[in-house]
């Protein structure tokens, strides 16, 4: 009955960008951008004004800006009025428009967007849980404000935001002013150097905020809930580090004049490296049990990795996206190693090896410069082609070619040729060869692979032994491993024995795990036994009270199913633990405590009525996917779960829309369920209810 959803895959940003062409105005260049905007929050509306300056390089007799379903009130060319004509995507300015001259386009609009600016919460009785915040990744900014859908079009973006002066608004740019009136406050942010109008971002909500500065003089402010004071220290740890490491690495100062970090409810990806203003998802403030489980370090140095990578130097088109997220993802593995050790650096390195051979293996395999090639493709193998190419010119000459490459192209926009001529100039090797193995080849290069891992590592060295050995040797599995664990050091190594041989391990050898208080591999353990039985159980129990909410979450269910006989124990062992942001533990044990005939009899409708809750509009995605399971699973889905999932069905995460989508289609199966769904409709708003009907 189990479902084990902890956390759902956070990719880091959206799978694939959409394809974009060279720049679709060679003729216009855009300098600045002055925008003035105030979100209707109760209409899901904005209302805003944008002056755009810009000079013609070539005449022209029209010029254009990318804006989704707007209506527009005010356009003027220098002060004056002309013709304009808008449709569904676009709005387009016909004047004949002189090389050489400099123009001023003021735009006065609104809209509605449907997507890219999110209002998350306003129609809940608890305003804590209110925000509004912008997602545009690739090509999307244009839905709230008239823009460009494409990476080449680079301004200066100032920007001025009205809203309630009760909340907090966070925007690109250092903030100038603040002014109120009529309880209403007015934020001015200003940019100083050009940037993707994709990378333009706001959020508005409850915050209070950790400012620092870092070794270099650059502020940091972190933001956060204030009832989440006491995980601020755990959800940012090593923040600064990170951040000073990446200067020095990269060779280039941080090229932007603050840095802010924005945690937000339900947002769609793991983070977004808006410039000098990363979102991202408040499932990763944790608190110090959460953070061995799942925590925001490697997210953290992945965003700020991008201000360089993606903001600073931005890719011509999807050709070219390794040089985005191949860069963040190797990036932020240093700055891991940094941290955290060169063993967690070589075993990550490790473990995304073994996924893309797999993928080879599977005639998955796909070049870095496809431009629809997976998440995979271009975060891990993308990683991967970084690592083999500093092992192949060193590392000095990499970090000149890095820093030259940077400081060539800054505020630009490049290829994977910019990238590569670089490196060949500063090692003086050619990198042909290079290309074609770990560029435009598809398959994963396993090989060379393993062999840069083995020079890196002597634990990894020992691994690789290790399988040879059991896969010639006549002597029993156990026999084996138990020699190797017996000299191993790492814990790294340990925890790849135990998850590739688990069905192998001697007794002696689960005894020094089960009695150890190595919550890794004791969960590592766990995870991989697929039944507790005998005298292993009493040592199982001690899991319950471990420092990760994944090892209690396990341990309380698999204790319940293989020993009945103390499953009120259990219970009330585990009665007060909470979990992630999913509340995980406290939804299984909830639904356990349901189950448990003999265990508080009285509280069995509390304690329904609580899981129930649970699948709230007010409660993050996480929580209410995972109380939408167990409820189906117990049978007792009633109207008010049902009215939530209807709504899910078009939430804007598209991982909980699909599973949304696929419980009802699951459950209306059922006649009774069709029945109450029909029943229900007029609760609903039409838009809410179109998947239902589609399937009725």
């Amino acid at each position: 009955m189990m479902i084990f959803f902890r956390y759902l895959t956070l990719f880091l940003i959206c799978t694939q960008c959409v394809v974009l062409q060279a720049q679709e105005q060679p003729k216009v260049d855009f300098l600045t951008a002055n925008v003035d905007v105030k979100p209707n929050e109760q209409a899901k509306k904005i209302n805003g004004t944008v002056t755009y300056a810009f000079n013609v390089l070539a005449t022209v007799d029209s010029v254009f800006l990318d804006a989704k379903k707007m209506n527009f009130t005010t356009v003027l060319l220098n002060n004056k009025r002309v013709k304009y004509k808008v449709d569904e995507n676009r709005i387009t300015i016909y004047k004949k428009l002189k090389k050489g001259k400099k123009y001023n386009l003021k735009l006065t609009y609104q809209a509605q967007p449907k997507q890219t600016l999110y209002f998350v919460g306003w129609n809940k009785k608890d305003d804590k849980n209110n925000q509004i915040w912008t997602q545009g990744q690739g090509k999307y900014t244009s839905h709230w404000l008239p823009s460009f859908d494409d990476m080449n079009e680079k301004v200066i973006f100032n920007l001025t935001i009205i809203f309630n002066e009760n909340y907090q608004v966070i925007a690109n740019g250092k903030l100038k002013t603040t002014n109120v009136k009529d309880n209403l406050k007015e934020w001015e942010f200003r940019m100083k150097n050009p940037m993707s109008s994709y990378l333009l971002a706001f959020a508005i909500g409850k915050y209070a905020v950790n400012k620092q500065f870092s070794a270099s003089g650059v502020p940091l402010e972190l933001y956060y809930y204030p009832k989440d004071s006491a995980k601020v220290e755990t959800t940012y740890k090593y923040s600064k580090a990170i951040f000073n490491f990446l200067e020095e690495e990269i060779g280039v100062a941080y090229p932007w004049q603050v840095y802010k970090q924005i945690p937000v409810r339900d947002f769609l990806y793991a983070g977004m490296e808006n410039t000098t203003t990363t979102i991202f998802s408040d499932a990763y403030v944790v608190d110090s049990v959460a953070y061995n489980d799942t925590n925001y370090v490697n997210v953290n140095a992945h965003e700020l990795a991008h201000q360089w990578f993606g903001d600073l130097v931005t890719e011509v088109d999807s050709k070219n996206h390794w040089l985005h997220e191949g860069f963040a993802t190797y990036y932020a593995y240093l700055a891991e190693k940094e941290v955290l050790g060169e063993e967690h650096f070589n075993w990550k390195l490790f473990s995304t090896a073994l996924q893309l051979d797999k993928f080879s293996q599977k005639n998955k395999g796909e070049s870095l410069l496809n431009p629809k090639a997976s998440s995979l493709t271009f975060y891990e193998k993308g990683a991967w082609a970084l690592h083999a190419l500093v092992d192949l010119v060193g590392k000095n000459a990499f970090k000149e070619g890095v820093k030259n490459y940077l400081e060539k192209h800054k505020y630009k926009n490049v290829t994977v040729s910019d990238f590569l001529s670089s490196i060949e100039a500063a090692s003086g090797i050619n990198l042909k060869d290079y290309k074609s193995t770990w560029l435009t080849a598809k398959d994963f290069p396993t090989s060379k692979a393993k062999n840069i891992l083995k020079r890196s590592s002597s634990s990894i060295a020992t691994f690789y032994k290790l399988q040879k050995e059991l896969t010639v040797s006549n002597k029993k599995n156990s026999v084996i491993i138990d020699r190797y664990w017996d000299k191993a050091t790492s814990t790294q190594l340990k925890k790849y024995i135990v998850e590739f041989y688990s069905k192998s391990l001697s007794k002696t050898v689960k005894k020094h795990i089960l009695t150890s208080n190595d919550v890794t591999l004791r969960q590592t353990l766990l995870l991989n036994t697929q039944k507790l039985i005998g005298e292993d159980i009493a040592y199982f129990e001690s899991f319950l009270m471990d420092k990760s909410y994944t090892t209690v979450e396990n341990a309380l269910y698999k204790l319940w199913i293989y020993n009945p006989e103390k499953r009120v124990t259990y219970l009330n062992k585990t009665k007060g633990i909470i979990g992630f942001s999913s509340k995980n533990v406290r939804q299984l044990w909830l639904a356990l405590a349901i189950m448990t005939k003999e265990y508080n009899v009285d509280l069995k409708n509390e304690y329904l009525k609580e899981l129930r809750g649970y699948t709230s509009e007010a409660e993050h995605f996480e929580t209410r996917q995972l109380a939408f399971s167990y409820l189906n699973d117990l049978f007792y889905l009633d109207k008010t779960n049902l009215v939530d999932l209807i709504h899910a069905t078009n939430h804007p995460v598209w991982q909980f829309k699909s599973f949304a989508r696929g419980l009802v289609n699951d459950i209306l199966e059922k006649k009774e369920y069709r029945k109450m769904f029909l029943e229900l409709e007029p609760q609903v708003s039409k838009e809410d209810f179109k998947y239902i009907k589609s399937k009725l």
